[in-house]
């Protein structure tokens, strides 16, 4: 694995345009890190001219349910996230991992001969993405959460380590569930777009416990 060279990006280092990746279901949120496995050509060269930017920022952003299957329409909030670590196999695919930076609106898609997309993108609403110490929950309740995530995980017969779970930060813990959870897309871009992690706790929790609900219904009938 080859990790690169860290580098701190301030909001006004940030770039007016930059590459989307649009795919459904894929996650990615402030200081969390996402893993992604490139191989279609377009997304090759999106890589190959990240890494010859000086930020190395690539745009994860949900397809929305209206375009064509070639070209979806995109959500208009995303998240964009800095290649910090890849490696390629003998065959050419590259396995990066992307870490958050923050979050973007998306103003429009830009045009060009790149075959992938890019769009002018606006970081403003988002200020408190690049600051570490900037978001906190203060009305969180762990062991109440942590009993709730038991009984989901027991409903879906999944495993956790539980050690590392009580002992993650609050927002490593809450981002990282928000991230690895199987919810459906339209569900996952509510949790990006949720304001603040207090509010993306709250998501998550009513997500889970819909969830829940769910599995119990369909046990029912």
């Amino acid at each position: 694995m080859r990790p690169s060279s860290q580098v701190m990006v301030r909001r006004t280092d940030l770039p007016g345009i930059i590459p989307v990746f649009p795919l459904p279901g894929a996650l990615l949120l402030p200081r969390s890190r996402l893993p992604l496995h490139i191989f279609e050509p377009r997304y090759l060269a999106m890589f190959d001219d990240a890494l010859k930017s000086d930020a190395r920022l690539i745009g994860m952003v949900q397809p929305a349910a209206n375009g064509s299957d070639d070209k979806p329409a995109l959500q208009r909030i995303g998240c964009a996230g800095r290649v910090t670590q890849f490696s390629e196999t003998e065959d050419g695919r590259y396995m990066i991992t992307l870490s958050g930076l923050s979050r973007f609106r998306v103003m429009e898609e830009v045009d060009g001969f790149t075959p992938y997309r890019r769009c002018k993108v606006s970081w403003e609403g988002f200020e408190h993405d690049l600051d570490p110490h900037a978001d906190r929950d203060d009305a969180f309740n762990r062991d109440a959460f942590l009993r709730l995530l038991d009984r989901y995980f027991d409903a879906r017969g999944l495993s956790a380590d539980w050690d590392t779970l009580k002992d993650a930060e609050d927002e490593l813990l809450i981002n990282s569930l928000s991230m690895l959870l199987d919810f459906a897309p339209e569900e996952k871009q509510a949790l990006l777009e949720a304001p603040r992690l207090e509010s993306r706790r709250e998501t998550l929790v009513t997500l889970i416990e819909f969830a829940l609900r769910g599995g119990e219904e369909d046990l029912i009938q």
